[in-house]
């Protein structure tokens, strides 16, 4: 049975807004809008295919920032080379994958769900998986918890199933978000559980690095990745020692896939990660990374990533301005965009964003409107006029692209196109569950 899902006819209204916004400017867009430069996003896939090359890894490409048709594409299929294996944080993504064709047209051929696999996804997740082996494709899931493979067995049971998950081991890496320790009672349980079932297959160990956003320099990250590494790496060798006779009855002999990486750890470089690799792996590396398309301002202040490689911003209307309200008698200024419009995450910078070329922050966000403050009131672009349009970049790419009620859609220039203001695109996304 296909996914339902009580969404719009997404289709047609791609179709009616590329009628309605292609070949004109961006000017004409209403406030708040999300804007994606297509030339800068193309750039940043075809370098992150790179970097796995450079790192002698396969890459598997996480689409939960900007959960598109066309940012997919450009993903999976860059001028440095392409990939197949994706990873998705949300059924509706793995589904739209399908939907979208991108099965079909053979640019994804494997699709790893990205949370530990929960009791009510298991059923539209061994849907999609029929779908994707009429195209020799498959449905891969984490896994964290013996009580996971019981539910994938009653599955089996249920709907006579008999074909095996392949499964990765989800580990913690230091975050304390999902996952197993390395070396641990935990581990040994559940890969014991694993190797004891006939409904799922280890295929690996998988691990994201979600504290190297705290990164600030390139050493930093490189510090970050080598733990990582570490990790899965630790994983792979206890599973081999402590199962041996497990894994030669099963007939085991494909090498596990140690999946790391998060965007700043995936942007250390080639050099150094070599490095790191020089150790004996268990098992053959796989890269993942989501954010690096768009990136953000908390990838910026990392240090592992120029501005201009910042591929998205928000634009917003000056809606009122108050003169030496600030804290320090800085002048300040209301804008049509707030906490649904952006994220509430901050960075180092303290603001939940900063305004393009310009000595301004956003300091305050309520739910649809936000408080800029000048940072720099010497600064001839000290003063905004009311009734002018201001462009945001934001923290967290991730979450504000994700904001169904603000950015149904997404406007795409091209800079490489009348100056980059003129829309040569509307990406609609897969929004929901």
């Amino acid at each position: 049975m296909e996914y339902q899902s009580p969404e719009f006819d997404q289709t047609g209204l791609q179709h009616a807004l590329k009628n309605s916004y292609v070949g004109k400017t961006i000017e004409d867009v209403k406030t708040p809008a999300f804007v994606i430069d297509r030339s800068i996003f193309e750039s940043n896939c075809a370098g992150m295919i790179k970097k796995a090359k450079e790192w002698g890894a396969d890459f598997r490409a996480h689409l939960k920032t900007h959960k598109s048709t066309e940012g997919t594409k450009l993903q999976l299929a860059t001028s440095e080379g392409k990939t197949g294996a994706v990873v998705v944080s949300t059924v509706k993504e793995a589904w739209e994958v399908w939907n979208s064709e991108l099965v079909k047209d053979g640019y994804v051929n494997d699709i790893l769900y990205g949370l530990p696999i929960g009791l009510n996804k298991i059923s539209d997740l061994s849907a999609l998986w029929d779908q994707m082996e009429l195209y020799g494709g498959v449905v891969r899931l984490l896994v964290d918890h013996p009580e996971q493979i019981k539910l994938l067995e009653a599955f089996g049971r249920e709907e006579g199933k008999s074909r095996p998950w392949s499964v990765f081991v989800k580990i913690n890496g230091g975050q304390n978000r999902a996952g197993v320790a390395t070396s641990s009672e935990a581990l040994k349980s559940l890969v014991s559980a694993i190797l004891g079932s006939s409904v799922v297959r280890l295929y690996g160990f998988y691990a994201h690095a979600g504290n190297a956003y705290a990164s600030k320099s390139q050493s930093e990250a490189t510090k970050y990745l080598s733990s990582e590494v570490q990790t899965v790496n630790d994983a792979a060798q206890y599973t081999l020692t402590h199962f041996k006779e497990q894994l030669a009855s099963i007939q085991h002999t494909e090498p596990f896939v140690l999946s790391v990486g998060s965007t700043p750890t995936a942007h250390v470089s080639g050099l150094e990660a070599r490095e790191i690799l020089k150790q004996t792996l268990h098992g053959k590396l796989e890269l993942h990374a989501g954010n690096y398309p768009l990136l953000d301002l908390q990838q910026q202040h990392t240090s592992l990533i120029d501005y201009p490689r910042i591929a998205q911003h928000v634009r917003a209307l000056v809606v009122s301005y108050y003169p030496a309200r600030g804290n320090n008698g800085e002048d300040e200024a209301l804008i049509d965009a707030g906490a649904i419009a952006f994220s509430k995450d901050t960075g180092p910078s303290g603001s939940f964003g900063e305004v393009i070329g310009k000595p301004w922050t956003l300091a305050r966000i309520s739910q649809e409107h936000g408080i800029l403050r000048c940072t720099n009131m010497d600064s001839p672009d000290a003063k905004l006029e009311v009734g002018t349009i201001v462009e945001i970049v934001g923290q967290h790419a991730c979450l504000i692209a994700a904001r169904s009620q603000a950015y149904p859609w997404y406007y795409v220039v091209d800079s490489r196109v009348g100056g980059g203001k003129e829309i040569v695109d509307v990406w609609v996304a897969w929004k929901g569950w």
